[in-house]
């Protein structure tokens, strides 16, 4: 077997890492038999959930903790060294693999293609103090997790959920991202999000496709019927139905396009060691996302009503997590349950691959 068919079976797994609505924000490019590049970008320009570049850094970061691991089943090392791209939307990452006697095999190999998003409810049984710190170990020395749990606090998360689910269900620029990364009619998508996989029942999910045919049929759906059937279904139940929220937090302030790389690195592993623990995850990352646009008083909307909004959750949010000397750069909740049936999958490797 050629040390490039190495490469191409730990690219084949590595594909596998989680990226913001399964945008997939990576082209490799294979250079040698031991060494290859990885291409990526933000979606800044047309995601209202990205325009800082951070959520995809982070997705990057998972990408190249994923590799790593993946590289660990041949008993090499994967170093990584990020060069300046040219462009402020765009990344370069220089794999080389090197042979290393002191790499074993990770046992987090088999939960990588494993790991999905379930956002659908879990069970509400209590994480053990062994399930929690193989969490805590699994970010490393960088980070800290907060844990937000008991039926008290995870309701006030789930009211959290379920009010900035309003703030992303009337935004204009928030309809433009859901539109065209919700894939209807299917169970496994390998370029978007499947509608089956969002957590609705079905005559809500009939009634969201026919509303999203346009921002103005959504908006008068809005008006005449509210929101809180989605909210309810897809925010504030599953808020309450699960073990417990947690928001990994750094140490330190991330401030450079590496920090948020490392982060993800240390996302990927705590989502891989909780997949190994056999229990299962979603992200819920709107709050600190539009949070962090409030204090930096970013335009992030058109609609001028939804920035006083933005005002109010920030502050909610602020009360619930934003304590401490730590600073959030992760959220999501957690508990035993399923995997989900229906998931996004990824491109085949070849579409992956840039020359």
């Amino acid at each position: 077997m050629s040390e490039l068919s190495v490469i191409r079976q730990i690219l084949e797994l590595a594909r596998w890492a989680p990226s913001g609505d399964n945008t997939q924000c990576w082209r490799f490019e294979l250079i040698d038999s031991t060494r290859f590049v990885v291409h990526g970008f933000d979606t800044r320009e047309d995601c209202v959930y990205d325009l800082d570049g951070h959520p995809s850094q982070i997705s990057l970061g998972a990408l190249l903790e994923t590799i790593a691991i993946a590289a660990s089943a041949h008993g090499v090392r994967a170093d990584v060294t990020r060069r300046d791209s040219g462009a402020e939307h765009r990344y370069l990452f220089d794999i080389e693999l090197v042979a290393d006697a002191a790499v074993t095999p990770s046992p987090l190999l088999g939960s990588i293609k494993v790991r999905s998003v379930q956002r659908r409810p879990m069970k509400t049984r209590p994480l053990t103090a062994a399930e929690k710190l193989a969490l805590e170990h699994a970010v490393g020395d960088d980070y800290e997790v907060q844990w937000l749990e008991g039926l008290r606090v995870k309701f006030r998360t789930a009211r959290m959920m379920f009010n900035n689910a309003k703030l992303r269900l009337t935004m204009p620029e928030a309809y433009e991202v859901h539109r065209r990364i919700i894939h209807w009619g299917v169970e496994r998508s390998d370029d978007r999000v499947p509608d089956q996989a969002l957590g609705v029942d079905a005559a809500t999910l009939k009634l969201m496709k026919w509303a999203m045919v346009s921002w103005g049929r959504l908006s008068m759906m809005n008006t005449l019927m509210g929101t809180w059937a989605p909210r309810l279904q897809m925010d504030f139940v599953p808020g309450i139905a699960c073990a417990a929220h947690f928001v990994i937090k750094a140490r330190r302030a991330p401030q450079t396009i590496d920090d948020y790389v490392a982060a993800g690195r240390a996302v990927q592993r705590y989502w891989l060691t909780l997949t190994e623990l056999g229990l299962v995850m979603q992200p819920e990352m709107t709050p600190l996302i539009f949070s962090k646009y409030v204090r930096e008083q970013r335009h992030f909307t058109h609609a001028r009503n939804l920035h006083g909004r933005a005002a109010r959750l920030q502050e909610q949010t602020a009360k619930l997590i934003f304590n401490g000397s730590a600073f959030p750069v992760y959220m999501g909740r957690l508990g035993a349950g399923p995997v989900a049936r229906a998931r996004s999958e990824r491109r085949p490797l070849d579409e992956l691959l840039q020359h």
